[in-house]
């Protein structure tokens, strides 16, 4: 019988979130043509590589929900996956809404796995360029919003008199 700091020793120090990456980049790499993954696909995948020697059971939250850039943050802000259905998922790519709270990383540093997955992440950074310096994004303010929403409204009217824009508007209901 192994003693326990040698079963210690037979997995790697990974984070779930980590586990979950590789998989779905594995995923998305062998199957070119695919939008999206079951998340029982990424499930058994993480199972195949068994980079820590076991699938844990915060792999299987960290793939419906902790790593999920649209999803509200509980408590993970990580931006690795992004929810395409209830129970389907695909890397996150820049761009892609991202809920408010969600300030975290969108893919593993490579000091966090394994060596043989570094050529992954390069991969997946050729594939999806993200920000060359990938900083939280912070929430926009009240004051932001408002005045985002006014340069959006600027020119609607070009010169014409409010009041009369909206009775034309009116009158094509009718």
């Amino acid at each position: 019988m192994a003693s326990p700091a040698l079963a210690l020793e037979s997995h790697h120090d990974i984070t779930c979130g980590a586990e979950v990456w590789i998989a779905t980049a594995l995923l998305t790499r062998e199957q070119p043509g695919r939008e999206n993954f079951l998340v029982e696909e990424i499930m058994a995948r993480v199972g195949e590589e068994n980079i820590y020697g076991t699938v844990r059971p915060g792999v299987e939250v960290h793939a419906r929900l902790h790593c999920c850039a649209n999803k509200a943050p509980n408590p993970s802000t990580l931006r690795m996956l992004y929810a395409t259905g209830r129970n389907t998922r695909r890397l996150y790519r820049n761009g892609d809404r991202t809920h408010p709270a969600r300030t975290g990383r969108t893919m593993p540093a490579k000091e966090e796995v394994p060596e043989k997955y570094h050529e992954l992440i390069d991969w997946w950074r050729s594939q999806a360029p993200l920000p060359a310096e990938e900083s939280p994004q912070r929430p926009k303010t009240f004051l932001e919003v408002m005045q985002e929403l006014r340069e959006a409204g600027e020119g609607v009217w070009s010169g014409e008199n409010p009041d009369e824009y909206v009775r034309r508007l009116r009158e094509e209901w009718d």
